[in-house]
């Protein structure tokens, strides 16, 4: 087992930022997605958020090309190397979870952590597939990682205080701020944020105001960065109803529930900025 050895499972578009922020700290990164051209792909993004940061002098410039050369993209989780980490960065479906951590069990040395990225399913869940559900632990990074400083620590009921302290002093070498948080539907960030963003939905679908009044009022008003909405369409409007399902189910509580608008842009595809279209539509 490698201890400057680390795996991240799924090579989108936080799988890509994560994987990033280990090779930046010194760690050989292998970066495993069964898409190939998704893994072309993510290689492409890191090196041009890399160097876009060497031009800003957030990071050595003379560094780039260790940075890139610690990134290793691999097409099946049975070729990584025996490492001591593995991060899972797959999108939020349970069931490709559980198959992803039936095999990570097999395949990861039994010393080895596993962590998922995930943003709202239950880690205890998540561990429950495992053979080892107390080296099992939520990693929550968030959006851009190589930006973002947050990162939420999830314990699932049989995670050990030992691979705890060992994740939150690494989340800390990587520069970002761990918090500790508990194993319920949607854990801190999403628990808070997606029922803000919900409800802006709401706003819209009942005519209270345009998509631009409801961002501009919470931009203005409330000092956000950016409105629910753009959030919104940032996040991914699949990602967003995929998240208040997790926590309509985990809690059967009707404050959780889904607004129909955002099922009916999901079933039309409107998914925000990677379809090109959600509540605002993106050129390019």
């Amino acid at each position: 087992m490698k201890e400057k050895h680390v795996a991240v499972v799924g090579a989108g578009t936080m799988g890509a930022g994560i994987g990033q922020v280990f090779a930046q700290s010194g760690y050989e990164v292998d970066l495993v997605d069964v898409d190939e051209k998704i893994l072309a792909r993510s290689k492409g993004r890191i090196e041009k958020s890399v160097n876009k940061l060497a031009s800003k002098g957030a990071i050595d410039p003379t560094q780039v090309d260790d940075i890139l050369g610690r990134i290793h993209p691999v097409p099946a989780i049975e070729k990584m190397s025996p490492v001591f980490l593995v991060v899972e960065a797959v999108p939020e479906n349970f069931d490709l979870k559980k198959k992803i951590f039936t095999a990570l069990d097999k395949t990861a040395p039994e010393g080895a952590v596993l962590a998922t990225n995930t943003s709202s399913i239950s880690i205890t869940e998540i561990a429950a597939v495992t053979r080892r559900p107390e080296k099992v632990i939520g990693m929550h990074f968030m959006n851009p990682v190589p930006l973002m400083k947050l990162v939420e620590l999830i314990r699932g009921i049989a995670t050990s205080d030992e691979v705890f302290e060992k994740i939150d002093g690494l989340a800390r070498e990587l520069g970002k701020t761990p918090v500790e948080v508990q194993d319920y539907p949607g854990f801190i960030s999403n628990r808070i944020l997606m029922p803000m963003i919900n409800e802006a939905i709401y706003a819209l679908m009942e005519g209270v105001a345009t998509a631009e009044a409801i961002d501009t009022v919470m931009k203005l008003g409330m000092n956000h960065p950016m409105g629910p909405l753009t959030l919104a369409d940032f996040i991914g409007l699949d990602v967003c109803l995929d998240i208040m399902e997790v926590l309509y189910n985990g809690f059967s509580d009707p404050k959780y529930r889904p607004c129909p608008l955002l099922k009916k842009m999901v079933s039309a595809g409107y998914l925000g900025r990677k379809s090109g279209r959600g509540f605002f539509v993106y050129e390019g």
